[in-house]
């Protein structure tokens, strides 16, 4: 068994020539690239073409002809440009620089501008609907108004036309008891429906006129003397038959349908204004649609009602729906026909 100096002997000789050997391995290395870099690289010098040389023999002519052009990009003045310099004048430096811009090849500055001159042409004549525009806008404004300053009224009507509440009677007094919202409505029904009529006599080109305000104002016109007539024929019907009653019920189901058709018109006025063609056309036919589903519920509405004030059979109500209703509007449009004729 070895003894540990013995180990530590052997150890340490190990070390020592390991050492040696990686000294003398790095020796080796760098003489070898020392040597590397003085060999002279035999691939320097050129190799020489073993190729034909001879010349070509295929002449390679340009496809394209040459165009020669009129004139040159920038074309300098046929005339002289150069000037003499005054040996009185004080070379200032503004007044060089404005004898260089006057003298300019490509800039006549020596000359002066012509005023530019416009012939006088015709006005401008413009066929908007801006007017149209701006009145349907305010007809909504005013809706918008109306809504917010009797909002009780309008919850009280929607609630009555669709007879969603068992309070009818009820409803109806406090309808009538409130006059304003009532005369306003009433109005607003007079603007709404006076538009529709003119756009109607505007599409079927039988206005008697040609000035399409002048024909709503008519329209409203004769709407407003309708309507007035048959309440002041109604109330006196009503006073002569002693029915009084009934003819009250009559002309509040009336001006309630009145109200709800100037509402429900709005978005068919605006959809006649500003479409054309086929729109036009199918917005029209939806709003005869609408008219006569109201006429016809305010007929049935008002049988209703007159039928257990008064004893009427359906064929004389049916002749009373004719007297007051249908005969009315037939005269005033006959007059209003007699009176354009006349005018134009």
């Amino acid at each position: 068994m070895q003894s540990p100096d013995s180990l530590y002997i052997f150890a340490s000789q190990q070390f020592f020539l390991k050492k040696k050997l990686s000294l003398l391995f790095l020796f080796l290395s760098l003489t070898a690239i020392s040597s590397a870099q003085t060999v002279i690289d035999s691939s320097a010098g050129k190799a020489a073409d073993t190729t034909y040389s001879g010349t070509d023999t295929l002449k390679q002519q340009d496809s394209l002809p040459l165009v020669q052009t009129s004139q040159e990009i920038s074309r300098r003045p046929q005339q002289d440009s150069g000037w003499l310099l005054n040996p009185a004048d004080t070379f200032s430096l503004q007044k060089i620089c404005w004898q260089i811009l006057e003298h300019h090849p490509y800039f006549g500055f020596r000359f002066k501008a012509k005023p530019i001159s416009f012939k006088e042409g015709e006005v401008r004549q413009v066929h908007g609907k801006e007017i149209l525009f701006y009145s349907l806008v305010l007809l909504l404004i005013i809706f918008a108004l109306l809504r917010q300053a009797f909002p009780k009224y309008f919850n009280d009507l929607f609630r009555l036309f669709f007879r969603n509440t068992l309070k009818v009677r009820q409803i109806s007094e406090q309808l009538v008891q409130t006059p304003l919202p009532s005369i306003l409505l009433n109005g607003f029904f007079v603007i709404s429906a006076g538009l529709y009529l003119t756009f109607l006599i505007e599409y079927f080109q039988i206005s008697p006129v040609d000035n399409f305000w002048i024909l709503f104002v008519y329209c409203m016109t004769g709407l407003s003397v309708a309507y007035f007539v048959k309440f002041i024929g109604l109330k006196i019907s009503g006073w002569l038959f002693n029915t009084e009653e009934a003819a009250n019920s009559y002309i509040f189901i009336v001006f309630i349908i009145n109200k709800m058709i100037g509402i429900l018109l709005l978005p068919f006025l605006i959809l006649l204004a500003f479409s054309t063609s086929d729109l036009f056309s199918i917005g029209l036919t939806l709003s005869w649609i609408l008219i006569g589903a109201m006429l016809i519920y305010r007929i049935v509405l008002t049988y209703s009602v007159v039928r257990n004030q008064v004893k009427v059979s359906p064929f004389h109500f049916f002749l009373y729906f004719l007297a007051f209703e249908v005969t009315p509007l037939l005269l005033v449009y006959k007059a209003l026909l007699v009176y354009f004729s006349q005018t134009t």
